[in-house]
């Protein structure tokens, strides 16, 4: 299913194990890309003129390394953990460009899990395809669940 993301679920510290993971699919828009650079003031040509873009190596128009890791952020923030979850840091390897009308997967993975704190460490991918365009870590602070429930 493409950009859709599953109803908002929260977990708590409690809910998560090991090697958990969720995904969202989404297909890049030219309106995504045009978008993000508004709200980002990255207006770079090589987002935003196919002229400027087709004289650069990748030929064409790419999207924004950071759109492509916003949509990590989607994951983590409303389905693994969801809402609560508090970002501590992010790592970002950008591997492969996306294009236009590339479908993007991005996934996280439950990897560590540090009672302290109620620290989580997520390894984070995107692919399109078959192709690794970005991979990283994520560590977040989770909640615990409330009293009573």
């Amino acid at each position: 299913m493409t950009n859709v993301l599953p109803p908002t679920q929260t977990l708590y510290f409690e809910d998560l194990t090991l090697g958990m993971t969720e995904t969202y699919v989404k297909e890049v828009k030219s309106s995504d890309v045009v978008g993000f650079a508004e709200i980002s003031g990255d207006r770079n040509p090589i987002h935003l003129s196919e002229h400027f873009a087709a004289r650069t190596p990748f030929g064409g128009r790419i999207a924004h390394g950071l759109y492509t890791a916003s949509l990590i952020s989607a994951v983590i923030g409303t389905r693994l953990p969801g809402p609560g979850a508090v970002y501590l840091s992010q790592t970002l390897n950008f591997r492969a460009p996306v294009r236009i009308g590339d479908h993007v997967e991005a996934s996280v993975e439950v990897v560590e899990m540090t009672e302290k704190g109620r620290r989580v460490k997520l390894a984070c991918r995107c692919m399109v395809g078959e192709t690794l365009v970005l991979e990283g870590e994520a560590l977040v602070k989770v909640p615990g669940k409330p009293e009573g429930y």
